[in-house]
């Protein structure tokens, strides 16, 4: 999953989601600074990734991106659930989107001590151009894409055209989505539960 769903499934807590997304952006060896509700969030990040990336109905998406971009198909697939959770917000979340991602905005400021410096120098273009609403509409989508193809990936790609698949395959990409997301609001409502076990 991409920004907008960890910020979404975490507990909600600033820390926790604060920590949710920094999954993304720190490595858990390089995590030990962090307060523990930090390294929390990461750890549920993990355990997010981990369902998701092995779950029938995500694998059954990767095969809907072109032969050519497929290389890349779980970095797309992540980012196409994101606009669907956009899209579908009001089925999943109380907090209208627009008012969630201004909070999003506002937490990760307030503990910008501890983001690294990759987040602490996206954050002000992330809020400006206030990403999180973006996903909602396939062209903030496209500029996503184009963001990722030049700064996360080094070499020449075709990330950027992973519109294509998106527009192309968008009923199915859809239906995929709407029928794993509930799967992976359970779950990791298992995995908070769990944690909180042990603790």
């Amino acid at each position: 999953m991409n920004y907008l769903a960890h910020l979404h499934l975490a507990p909600d807590d600033a820390s926790a989601r604060v920590g949710n997304l920094l999954g993304d952006f720190i490595k858990p060896a390089h995590a030990s600074h962090l307060p523990p509700a930090l390294q929390q969030g990461m750890a549920l990040h993990r355990q997010i990734d981990s369902y998701t990336d092995s779950h029938p109905l995500v694998l059954q998406s990767k095969t809907r991106i072109a032969p050519e971009r497929r290389r890349y198909a779980g970095i797309l697939v992540d980012i196409f659930y994101d606009h669907f959770l956009a899209r579908h917000w009001g089925a999943f979340a109380s907090m209208p989107l627009a008012a969630f991602t201004r909070r999003s905005y506002a937490e990760l400021q307030h503990h910008r001590q501890w983001l690294p410096p990759r987040l602490l120098d996206m954050l002000p273009r992330m809020q400006a151009e206030d990403w999180l609403l973006s996903y909602a509409d396939t062209a903030g989508i496209a500029s996503v894409l184009r963001g990722f193809a030049r700064h996360r990936i080094q070499r020449d790609n075709p990330v950027a055209a992973g519109i294509d698949d998106l527009l192309q395959q968008y009923v199915a990409l859809e239906a995929d989505f709407l029928a794993f997301y509930p799967h992976l609001q359970r779950q990791t409502a298992l995995f908070i539960t769990q944690a909180e076990k042990l603790t």
